[in-house]
């Protein structure tokens, strides 16, 4: 068995090539917000040196857009293969043995990712409760803290999927 990139995602079943396309879907999502927080910034910098008119919050959009749109990139990071790994250590081991550490780290994004939807949610639920707004704009926080909630279950669901993935890839199951 080789363990590669290829031979990993290539293996994907069903459930694993919907929930590809679907943290594909998720991070583009959250690139355009990137985008738009970035044309956003750029106007409001040309106009506060060129014209002395800003973006009204321009801080707090990119403060809150930001916040969401970088949750967004975690579970497609994980699907590919993306996250970083320091494979010093496991380079001169077998591809199987590689592949458990793998699905080790798998279960642990899962069950992180599980833990920053709960507590993030629960954090959302008490900036709701308190009516916390933007200082600026007045915009309720919790929603910009609530919108990053989907974007950690669908890590942790990633993370639990590649964890059995990947135990089944280094049982022989998957060729």
């Amino acid at each position: 068995m080789e363990y590669t990139h290829e031979t990993v995602t290539g293996a994907y079943g069903p459930v694993g090539r919907t929930l590809l396309k679907l943290s594909k879907l998720v991070a583009v999502a959250g690139g355009m917000v990137f985008v738009a927080l970035v044309v956003m910034s750029i106007i409001s910098i040309v106009g506060r040196k060129l014209f002395s008119v800003v973006v009204p919050g321009d801080f707090e959009i990119l403060q809150m857009g930001g916040a969401f749109a970088s949750a967004t990139f975690f579970a497609y990071c994980h699907m590919i293969h993306g996250d970083v790994k320091v494979d010093f250590f496991t380079q001169h081991l077998a591809p199987r043995k590689v592949a458990v550490l793998d699905a080790v780290g798998s279960l642990l994004i899962g069950l992180f990712g599980a833990l920053l939807a709960w507590r993030t949610a629960v954090g959302a639920a008490s900036l709701n409760q308190t009516h916390e707004t933007s200082m600026i704009l007045g915009w309720p926080v919790w929603v910009a803290q609530g919108l990053m909630v989907p974007s950690f279950i669908l890590m942790s669901i990633v993370g639990f999927y590649m964890c059995g993935h990947l135990l089944r890839l280094a049982a022989g199951r998957i060729k």
